[in-house]
């Protein structure tokens, strides 16, 4: 291990929230034997009173890395510990438990890459906020280079910071809407993305606010423009570079596994589930639409159908991998991983059949032909997919029903506060119209 001068022991709340203490050097030990101590009362979806017993953040050895934002300090991730077991609302700890669960069953290690999309925002004058690049005026700004320069010493610092922390950046860009960017690393076990991810979002925050500017994880900040997607790449093998979920004898020319295919048919059989754990707040739902955006697409999925490279499904065949297309930039990565793995489970061992691929643009179709097509529709809001998740049997015993009844109280007040809330627009449109 190397020296470091304070160690953070850090773990993350139901939201997906980074939650740490800073633990000087010479007390680090505790960190790995019996854990620092937090009131888990004080963490959202953590199930606990405030007269119980301590949270106790344990160390994983094998998740150590610098933060160069925070010189001579490291990251220590930590599964959560409830007298003296793993606790059994803790993300990490249910995302472990997944994927045991995936390798116990087949053999394999689950593998997923997941794609950030975040926004850079710098306030206004009137306390809001506005884009970092803040002349960006296009209709279509979609890996535009003068608005991608514009950010370049916040992006290289970025990716200066993931690799020392061995994460593999291969490709930067600007994406669809004004101020949206995106940058994708290599993948990995399901555990390591998710842990990835949370380092990556630690960073993205800290690292934009030493530059004056806002990283926004928010799925839909801007009406007329596209959300922020956390899409995930998915495979499973032996070890790092197989690829069971390939087979290029696939008789539907996409290259996938008969075992890719049951997985892909769990997903599509718990879809509307999946969506309360892959588009957890309010906002998300205003992201999952087929029209909106000024550059043309929103680039998010409404309806329950997989097609070859099809960005208008739920689940796109880029060849011999599956990728989700419903995760928003503020789901929980452990979380999502882990459902995933259970829907996935689900149809493996039921053998569920994912149908016919759907290579057409959805957002087009009528709702006559998707009717006629078989094809359903996502949750178009959180307390429908609240709902929804609820009464899947397979999802509430893979994440446990403790944590699936925390998750959605805590959802459903969520919603509720925000029904209270009269926004500008609702006063405007209504104030002087009745």
């Amino acid at each position: 291990m190397a020296d470091f001068d304070y160690y953070l022991a850090q773990f993350v709340d139901i939201h997906g929230r980074p939650k740490a203490k800073l633990v000087p050097a010479k007390h680090k030990d505790m960190i790995f034997t019996t854990g620092a101590g937090f009131a888990g009362f004080a963490i959202a979806g953590m199930g606990m009173e405030p007269h119980g017993a301590e949270f106790m953040a344990m160390g994983d050895r094998d998740a150590i890395r610098p933060i160069p934002w925070m010189p001579g300090t490291a990251s220590v991730t930590c599964d959560g510990h409830v007298d003296g077991k793993p606790h059994a609302l803790d993300s990490r700890v249910i995302a472990k438990k997944a994927m045991t669960a995936f390798s116990k069953a087949t053999g394999l290690t689950f593998f997923s890459g997941l794609e950030p999309e975040f926004f850079l925002l710098k306030p206004t004058a009137t306390g809001s906020y506005e884009v970092a690049t803040g002349s960006e005026s296009l209709d279509k700004p979609c890996y535009d280079f003068r608005h991608l320069s514009a950010v370049s010493e916040f992006l290289m610092e970025l990716r200066s910071a993931l690799t020392a922390a061995d994460i593999d950046v291969y490709q930067i860009d600007h994406e669809d809407a004004n101020g949206q960017f995106e940058m994708n690393f290599t993948y990995a076990d399901g555990l390591r993305t998710a842990d990835n991810l949370t380092y990556f979002k630690m960073a993205a925050t800290a690292i934009a606010k030493k530059h004056g500017m806002l990283c926004s994880f928010m799925p839909k900040p801007f009406a007329e423009r596209s959300g922020s997607g956390l899409h995930m790449h998915m495979s499973a093998g032996k070890k790092f570079g197989d690829n069971a979920f390939e087979d290029l004898s696939d008789k539907r020319g996409l290259g996938l596994s008969p075992m890719a295919y049951h997985f892909l048919g769990g997903l599509m059989a718990h879809a509307a589930g999946l969506t309360a754990i892959a588009a957890p707040c309010v906002n998300s739902y205003k992201r999952l639409v087929s029209r909106g955006s000024r550059s043309g697409a929103t680039w998010a999925p409404v309806n329950i159908a997989y097609g070859n490279n099809n960005r208008t499904a739920f689940v796109r065949i880029p060849g011999g991998r599956l990728e989700l297309r419903v995760p928003d930039a503020s789901a929980n990565p452990y979380l999502l991983t882990a459902a995933i793995i259970h829907a996935g489970l689900d149809g493996i061992v039921r053998k569920l059949d994912p149908g016919q691929p759907c290579n057409d643009n959805l957002y087009q179709m009528s709702q006559a032909e998707l009717t006629s097509r078989g094809i359903a529709r996502l949750p178009m809001s959180l307390p429908d997919a609240l709902d929804a998740l609820q009464s899947d049997e397979v999802l509430t015993a893979g994440l446990g029903a403790a944590f699936v009844n925390e998750f959605c109280a805590i959802k459903h007040t969520e919603c509720r506060e925000l029904m209270l809330e009269v926004s500008p627009h609702e006063f405007r449109k209504y104030v002087d119209f009745f």
